[in-house]
């Protein structure tokens, strides 16, 4: 469902724009791959790099570059070289994070109109900066290509999931038998409803689509067809990480403080701030005792300070007052008054307060000792904590548990898989607690312990290549019909490995990535990366401008003109809808989330939609029926579907019966043809290639144009 990659634009002549002038600066793996994939795009693409390149991963990258600059992209000098005053994005993607940072400033100093791509894994100094430097994003590769691994690992139905506004959303690859509920009772555009969207339907011994939308709507669902839909799961979110309690507490009282300082009304602020952190911090029992203990110990000291004050005003000072509060808490009342007679009696309600004040003091210690020895016990234990067993059948081996592969693992664990991990070192205690885990310095020594004859999947996601290609070897040897996943870094390598071993699945982590750091250089938010079917599918994110190629448009010609999935819409101000209707018109502020490849994304960006090759014949009106009432409704149909103007619609219904001289996408002229067909007439679709009417008008061109 993805074109073929190609280093060069379209046959079509591509218009470039003014400031379509794109700057890579690192050409690394990924690097390379970035140029590859904005080169796809028709645009101009330089590079810096700091030495010239000994070989080139991708075949031929160095002539569809405009400009290679050798030298340090931190230096303004060289930015300046390669041109970036007219740059309209910078794709800072060099090995170094420091590096990438500092050549971020240095662009944003001489261009502040630049998007800024960096490649950079700390998530929290990214927000700031993006806050501060504005159009700016970051991305790190590994984090990226995690999930794409993990559905790799899975090797079953599930082809993709992510989480879209809270929703748990899912791609899955259904084999039809002769036993399913929609076997030969289910048209396959019947399955669109408004929790469900078709991506591809194959019937037996076809190939994989090469695009989105590539199925006929009313063909009828048989035994050993496959199926690819988008669903999303009623009643599931996914699981949320608990907060980090060790800062936790103190963030959230420095927060709070700054809050009550800076707020007009400090009381409502503070009354607030305590019902939030009643509903925060009450959720953890030890939390609740603590607050609990807190606060009544600053209470009964205030309280016991001011009281005995008050009493002895000339005798006793404020501070002498808050010191023999104090030893009365620390249950010092025989300290205070025992074989003491006083020379003016206390009253009665001064000793009992005094007497309480002490009680509630050792109370309060006993608490206190109490929740020392529960911590103590519990870092005990945990110390001492021992992971699960090895499982002993259909599970998956995960191969090096670094970032990556603890990214893996926490997938994995979200769709409740039995795993086992290997690494060279221990994890932290805290680290994937419920994972079992071999450690070993020799990782080829470690997996015949890891019951590889009875695995589901080996994945090996190690940074060395050829650590992974010996570990799946092995692996492989001991179990080949297991489900082999390998990460490498070099395109060749992967494409190499991948002729070697064609049961495998090899993902240039590389290569993956770049796609989301092309589109995110358009300006494009990328939510999600999925892989399957050799095809690398990116959730993005449009916001609707004045001049976007989107904007007025159906959401059916952006979905059949461009070859995406729209699954989300918003206007401004309104809640969102998930999978809405074809027939909602985009318009300046909306917000939209499609499916797409790399090539749906080049065709939204230069505005190149495929051409409408379909109309609509109405053969006769219903019998016995008032023509102009007849009229009237399917001028009704024919504008909502088709996104003309009533009086065009008006225009088009004086062909009747007739082919209405108005080209549609096939999806389209279908759901048209069933709503007609709905209403009493008698309607067909007619591929326009075959059309051979000499009555009917020339076709437009354009989506609201007609020619007479």
């Amino acid at each position: 469902m993805c074109g073929s990659p190609s280093l060069v634009p379209a046959a079509e002549p591509v218009v470039v724009p003014p400031f379509d002038h794109f700057l890579v600066c690192g050409l690394g793996s990924l690097g390379e791959h970035c140029v590859l994939n904005l080169k796809r795009f028709g645009v101009q693409v330089s590079a810096i790099e700091l030495s010239p390149p000994s070989t080139w991963e991708v075949p031929n990258l160095a002539t569809s570059l405009k400009q290679l600059v050798i030298g340090d992209c931190r230096q303004a000098e060289i930015l300046q070289q390669a041109g970036i005053d007219r740059c309209r994005a910078v794709l800072l993607v060099t090995n170094d994070e420091r590096v990438n940072l500092e050549a971020a400033f240095a662009a944003r100093l001489l261009n502040p109109q630049v998007r800024l791509v960096v490649r950079s894994a700390k998530q929290g100094l990214n927000q700031l900066l993006g806050e501060q430097l504005q159009n700016y994003v970051a991305f790190e590769p590994t984090q990226l290509s995690a999930d794409a691994f993990a559905l790799a690992a899975l090797g079953s139905d599930i082809l993709g999931f992510f989480q879209l506004e809270g929703q748990f959303l899912r791609i899955t690859r259904r084999e039809i038998s002769a036993e399913h509920r929609w076997c030969n009772q289910r048209q396959v555009q019947e399955l669109n409803t408004r929790r469900r969207r078709v991506l591809a339907h194959l019937p037996p011994g076809h190939a994989p689509m090469a695009d989105f939308h590539q199925w006929d709507p009313e063909a009828v669902i048989r035994a050993g067809d496959t199926l690819i839909d988008l669903e999303a799961e009623a009643d599931r979110r996914l699981p949320t990480h608990p907060p980090n309690e060790s800062a936790s507490w103190l963030q959230r009282g420095l927060t709070s403080l700054q809050k009550l300082v800076n707020s007009p009304r400090p009381l409502t602020t503070l009354w607030q701030s305590l019902r939030q952190l009643g509903y925060r911090g009450f959720a953890d029992q030890v939390q609740r005792v603590v607050i609990i203990c807190g606060l009544t110990i600053v209470v009964l000291l205030l309280l016991g300070t001011i009281l005995i004050h008050s009493y002895f005003p000339d005798t006793i000072s404020r501070r002498e007052a808050f010191y023999a509060t104090v030893v009365l808490l620390l249950g010092g009342y025989g300290d205070v008054f025992g074989g003491v007679r006083l020379e003016d009696p206390l009253p009665g309600w001064l000793q009992s307060f005094s007497l309480s004040l002490t009680l509630i003091g050792t109370i309060l210690v006993g608490v206190v000792y109490a929740l020392l020895t529960e911590k103590l016990l519990t870092a005990k234990f945990q110390f001492l904590a021992r992971r699960p067993p090895i499982p002993t059948q259909g599970h998956t081996v995960i191969i090096g548990m670094g970032r990556v592969g603890q990214q893996v693992a926490a997938r994995l664990q979200q769709f409740q898989q039995p795993l086992v991990g290997v690494n060279t070192s221990p994890l932290g205690a805290d680290t994937l607690p419920q994972m079992p885990l071999v450690v070993n310095k020799e990782i080829t020594q470690a997996l015949p312990t890891l019951n590889l004859r009875t695995a589901k999947s080996v994945v090996a996601v190690t940074g060395d290549e050829l650590a992974n290609l010996e570990a799946v070897l092995t692996a492989r040897a001991a179990h080949s019909a297991a489900n082999l996943v390998i990460r490498t870094y070099n395109r060749r390598f992967a494409e190499n490995m991948g002729r070697l071993f064609p049961d495998a699945q090899v993902l240039c982590a590389s290569e993956l990535s770049a796609q989301a750091f092309a589109a995110a250089a358009f300006g494009e938010k990328v939510l999600s990366l999925l892989h399957f079917d050799r095809c690398t599918i990116l959730v993005t994110e449009y916001q609707i401008e004045t001049q976007d190629t989107l904007n007025h448009l159906l959401l059916g010609q952006v979905a059949y003109g461009y070859g995406v999935i729209p699954i989300l819409h918003q206007r401004s101000g309104q809640s969102a809808t998930l999978m809405p209707s074809d027939d909602l018109r985009l318009q300046v502020g909306d917000r939209l989330v499609v499916l797409a490849s790399i090539t749906g994304l080049q065709r939204i960006e230069q505005g190149d939609r495929l051409p409408c090759q379909w109309a609509v014949h109405i053969d006769r009106l219903p019998l016995g029926a008032d023509r102009s009432v007849l009229e009237e409704e399917a001028r009704t149909i024919v504008s909502l579907i088709a996104g003309c103007r009533i009086n065009e619609a008006i225009a088009l219904m004086q062909h009747i019966p007739g082919t209405l001289p108005l080209p549609l996408y096939r999806h389209q002229a279908q759901r048209l043809v069933k709503r007609l067909r709905r209403a009493g007439f008698q309607a067909h679709v007619t591929p326009i290639k075959k059309m051979d009417h000499p009555d009917v008008p020339t076709l437009f061109t354009g989506p609201f144009e007609i020619s007479r």
